[in-house]
């Protein structure tokens, strides 16, 4: 039966308990952070020279689709009434947002060390303990909006903007490349600073703490965020019928980006999944 994700300012109180809940426990369980170092594993950039088939490529919107299903049916065993709640930033976009809150998902990280001190997901409460990152922090942190190098949330508009790209991608397929509604909304801009991120990287810096690099998913508002860009390319996909994922076919022999981005049918780890099988989620779930 199909399942509804979402916005999680709309859900009940009952229902954040649940999220909260299930997430607790696919860490307890040590599950957790197995999803943790796959990211890692996967957090391939393009100037490494060898495949990429999560970030700065094509495969960056069904690998995450993906990403985010397995999640979500690790949660739905431990509680069948669970999905992911998206968090929609264009809207949602202060530290008083009630994605926040001390019962979902907690607030900013203290000054100093960043540590997040509130909520369900402190590491004072005693359940939630980084194992696997980028560095040995073992506690959630956060630096809501940077504020020793300010940067706001995107904007609706620059939402809008991004869904009137009439073509999935284009070469050179990484995050150079000067158009194409992925790397659009993936955030690899031209320019310098903060100005070289927007959209969904723009969110992984205003968050800050744990969610910048590929240990992103140590903070559970990765996977509201994600949703909301899976949510995106959904609504991309209605708004252009015809227009396809790219590229079709791989890169040729001699091409910069031979072996290094997935094409249409060709297989993406660790899944051994193609773009392709991951175009329609409509079977499966659905967004309010």
């Amino acid at each position: 039966m199909v399942y509804t994700r979402k916005n999680q300012r709309d859900l009940t109180s009952a229902e954040r308990r649940r999220f909260v809940s299930a997430v607790l426990e696919l860490k307890r369980s040590g599950r957790y952070d197995e999803f943790v170092r796959t990211h890692i594993d996967y957090y391939t950039a393009d100037g490494e020279g060898k495949l990429r088939v999560a970030h700065m490529c094509p495969g960056f919107l069904p690998w995450h689709r993906k990403f985010l299903l397995e999640f979500e049916r690790a949660l739905r065993r431990i509680d069948p009434s669970v999905t992911v709640p998206y968090w929609d930033w264009t809207r949602d976009n202060t530290p008083a947002s009630s994605l926040w809150g001390e019962d979902f998902l907690g607030g900013n990280g203290r000054r100093g060390d960043l540590q997040v001190m509130t909520g369900p997901f402190a590491y004072a409460a005693g359940r939630w303990t980084v194992r696997y990152g980028m560095t040995e922090q073992r506690f959630l942190s956060r630096d809501f909006g940077r504020p020793r190098d300010p940067i706001g949330l995107p904007t609706a508009a620059e939402v809008d903007e991004a869904l009137r790209e009439r073509t999935y991608d284009a070469a050179p397929w990484n995050s150079t490349s000067r158009s194409g509604f992925r790397n659009r909304l993936e955030g690899w801009a031209q320019g310098q600073g903060n100005a070289r991120f927007q959209l969904h990287n723009r969110v992984h810096r205003w968050v800050g703490g744990l969610m910048l690099g590929g240990g992103s998913v140590n903070d559970p508002v990765f996977w509201l965020h994600h949703a909301y860009i899976d949510l995106l390319w959904s609504r991309w996909q209605a708004r252009h019928p015809g227009a396809g994922y790219l590229p079709k076919d791989p890169p040729p022999l001699g091409d910069p980006q031979y072996r290094k981005v997935t094409a249409l049918h060709e297989r993406m780890g660790p899944w051994n999944l193609t773009p392709a099988e991951l175009l329609d989620h409509s079977g499966v779930y659905r967004y309010a």
